[in-house]
């Protein structure tokens, strides 16, 4: 069966007559790399290529570059339309899975495709890998840029291999070792309700989805809730092999927050802020020790700018993402495919 494409091609000037040139499936995407040489960039060889139609007949080779590359960027494939974005991701991942268990604000757009983190303006998201504070996690992610920010507000990505590996052993090993605890209180002032997070509104949901998710739960007066799970600080891909830095201890920890803001809330709340990490058994992780690996993130760090109908797929494992401040209108949506289980 022929699955080649063709194009026609003119003659010497002053003829008439044209030629077919045929095309195969993998030359109808023209492949180059941004941000010098760090992210694959694909772009369509023909202007009618139809990419969720290329995507789907072409998903094995697609998934081998994305293994190798951990992200790639669609660029002119002419997508406009959130419901073409969510054929694309389904195309390669079978059904999409919910947002569920949520750290962050997010709007449901269409289906399963949602707005990514509705954080302020103004705010930093720090690089991280999405769910990686669980112990379920996605394993393909794409983003979709329906409008770009008139400033700003780009997609830092980075290899959470090289993070890996830039990470001193010996806090390397300290983390492998002891892992990441979480603890979470849901509070309506100062964070995400619990029933934001856990999407239900009855106490009997969220304690069932706990004890199946290996999470401590303790309800505290006034209907607040506190959580505390222990999950990995680093993991083995399961295609690869390779090993990544996997936890969200940098983010969680109250150190992220700006010096003044953590002061008022650990004065005001007793200690308890929102969120917070430590080692597994409960003890403190060193401020030091978190701004190595701040390092390490901000070493690998991949910065480019969004164009209207760029397509940003990630290996979720393999490559961290975050969020830059930003002025004017943005819109990214956001689809995750692949639920994984450690």
């Amino acid at each position: 069966m022929d699955n080649s494409n063709s194009i026609e091609s003119p003659n010497a000037p002053g003829t008439t007559k044209r030629r077919r040139i045929a095309l195969s499936d993998h030359q109808l995407i023209g492949k180059d790399f941004l941000s010098d040489g760090r992210l694959r960039l694909w772009k369509p060889a023909i202007e009618a290529l139809n990419l969720v139609n290329w995507a789907a007949s072409n998903r094995e080779h697609l998934v081998q570059e994305l293994l190798q590359h951990g992200a790639i960027l669609f660029r002119g494939f002419n997508v406009q339309t959130v419901d073409e974005f969510e054929r694309f991701m389904k195309s390669l991942t079978g059904e999409l899975i919910d947002y569920s268990y949520r750290s962050t604000p997010r709007t449901q757009v269409s289906g399963k495709i949602y707005t990514s983190t509705e954080y302020p303006a103004h705010q930093n998201i720090p690089l991280h890998n999405e769910m990686s504070f669980t112990r379920q996690w996605p394993m393909m992610l794409g983003f979709f840029c329906i409008e770009a920010a008139e400033e700003g507000g780009e997609t830092p990505i980075a290899d959470s291999r090289k993070v890996y590996r830039r990470i001193d052993s010996s806090i390397r090993d300290r983390f492998t070792r002891q892992k990441v605890r979480y603890v979470r209180n849901y509070d309506n002032a100062l964070d995400l309700t619990w029933q934001d997070v856990f999407q239900t509104t009855t106490r009997a949901d969220v304690e069932s989805f706990c004890r199946e998710s290996g999470i401590e739960f303790q309800w505290n007066s006034d209907d607040g809730l506190c959580t505390s799970s222990v999950c990995q600080a680093v993991a083995e891909h399961p295609r690869t092999g390779e090993m990544v830095w996997f936890n969200q201890a940098h983010l969680f920890h109250v150190t992220n927050l700006h010096t003044e803001i953590r002061e008022s809330l650990l004065e005001s709340y007793g200690g308890a802020p929102p969120r917070n990490a430590f080692y597994g058994d409960g003890s403190l992780i060193s401020e030091s020790d978190l701004e190595v690996i701040r390092a390490a993130y901000a070493d690998e760090t991949i910065i480019f700018p969004w164009q209207d109908g760029d397509i940003l797929l990630l290996d979720n494992m393999l490559t961290a993402h975050g969020r830059r401040p930003y002025k004017g209108r943005r819109q990214i949506v956001v689809g995750m495919g692949q639920l994984f289980s450690a």
